[in-house]
């Protein structure tokens, strides 16, 4: 049984490992509590959807920006310097956020423009952070070390949203931001204790030439880049998050209870594959790893659709009550997060262990907008295809295209499956 547990090497073997994992796991809690606090707090103030859709867009645009730069200023600067930095923004902007709600100034664009440079500092902070992991953890440990960050994710996707109904129904907005600025102070103080970390190699002055060059080196690096498109693949075509408050409304009952359930079931598979990810590290072939991964989140995502559609409208005459299909559905689901997560270890994996640290940033920064940005357009190209096909059958075609498309990317690059980590070739 510990063989399938998770291996906490890294954590015994790194102090400083160790204090960023258990810095960043609780202000991971904090950070959801305060992205579902506020979007919470913008409905309340304006009693439209479209407005806290908007969120979306004012913190896209920003980390999209920060994330391409931030990766060039990690590569170019001491990355513990640059994450303090970038830190203690992130830090401001939520005391920012909780001062106005201590306030009561109820501005909704007063929000808007605190979550875009709370966005904008965590597009710098992210890969930034991302990219020091290699320097604190032996090669073949790295595996371990994705691992245990994708559990703290996953317990952050599923406490921090359930806390933050709570916190805000009971205690208010100032309060809730406020466990943010307390839980964050660990992030700093993890992040403060790290050894410099300058730059490696030759430094070049962060700019757009060296954004540049990151994507020209991408383009020559067929195995890192086939751990971007890979990731499309599944982001874009079978992304269900813009089918569930639909498929809860409606074909499955239960309303917001529905929905939380679904969302919660993909965080629970993440934090099921952490948890029993021993066996991760002793697998090298992690091209082929991904490949089936991301074929398994296909497969779940389709089987998810076929159960919408073998619901039909079963609630449409009690729509608030939940169905006994939630029970096929969630698991279908929880199947989806561990597939996803399993393939967000090796290829976070493969992209630090294959990349020269002098370019570690720069590519962190891409991974940080594809893992941002794909789901976005997911949801856009769910939304469209459901108007005509409705959500259950969105679900089935897109996992099935979801699969299509992984092998095609094989065929096309045969190489990735052959990628093994004792001999990393970007």
């Amino acid at each position: 049984m510990p063989k399938l547990l998770a291996d906490i090497t890294p954590l015994k073997e790194s102090p400083a490992f160790r204090r960023l994992f258990f810095g960043m796991a609780l202000s991971a809690v904090g950070t959801q509590l305060t992205l579902v606090a506020v979007s919470l707090q913008v409905y309340n103030l304006t009693e439209s959807s479209l407005s806290v859709g908007l969120l979306g867009l004012f913190a896209l645009v920003p980390l999209v920006v920060a994330g391409l730069y931030g990766g060039a200023i990690a590569d170019a600067h001491d990355r513990r310097k640059v994450a303090l930095v970038s830190g203690f923004f992130l830090w401001g902007s939520t005391m920012a956020i909780a001062a106005q709600a201590w306030a009561g100034i109820e501005n909704v664009w007063l929000l808007y423009a605190l979550v875009a440079v709370h966005s904008g500092a965590a597009g710098i902070n992210q890969p930034t952070r991302t990219a020091i992991i290699p320097r604190l953890v032996r090669p073949e440990l790295l595996p371990a070390a994705n691992a245990l960050s994708m559990i703290t994710f996953g317990l952050a996707m599923t406490v921090g949203p359930l806390f933050a109904g709570l916190l805000v129904a009971q205690v208010g907005y100032g309060w809730t931001y406020t466990v943010d600025v307390v839980t964050f102070t660990a992030a700093l103080w993890a992040l403060f204790k790290l050894p410099p970390m300058p730059p490696e190699g030759k430094v070049r002055k962060a700019g757009l030439a060296t954004v540049l060059e990151g994507f020209r080196y991408l383009g020559t690096r067929p195995n890192i880049r086939m751990t971007f498109l890979i990731d499309l693949a599944a982001m874009v075509m079978a992304q269900p998050r813009a089918l569930l408050p639909a498929i809860g409304a409606v074909l499955i009952g239960g309303g917001e209870l529905t929905v939380g359930i679904l969302l919660a079931s993909v965080a629970v598979g993440a934090v099921l594959a952490g948890l029993f990810s021993g066996p991760l590290g002793h697998i090298h072939r992690q091209g082929l790893a991904v490949m089936w991964s991301v074929i398994g989140w296909g497969a779940s995502v389709s089987a998810f659709g076929l159960v919408v559609v073998m619901a039909g409208n079963s609630q449409a005459a009690a729509p608030d009550t939940l169905s006994p299909w939630i029970i096929p559905a969630a698991i279908c689901l929880v199947f989806a997060g561990i597939s996803d997560s399993v393939s967000g270890v090796f290829r976070s994996t493969i992209l630090q262990s294959a990349t020269p640290d002098a370019m570690r940033g720069r590519l962190q920064g891409v991974f940080i907008v594809v893992v941002a940005g794909g789901p976005r357009l997911g949801d856009m190209v769910a939304g469209g295809n459901a108007e005509w096909l409705g959500e259950g059958w969105t679900a089935v075609f897109g996992g099935l295209l979801c699969i299509v498309l992984v092998i095609i990317l094989m065929k096309r690059q045969p190489r990735f499956a052959q990628y093994d980590s004792r001999n990393p070739e970007p």
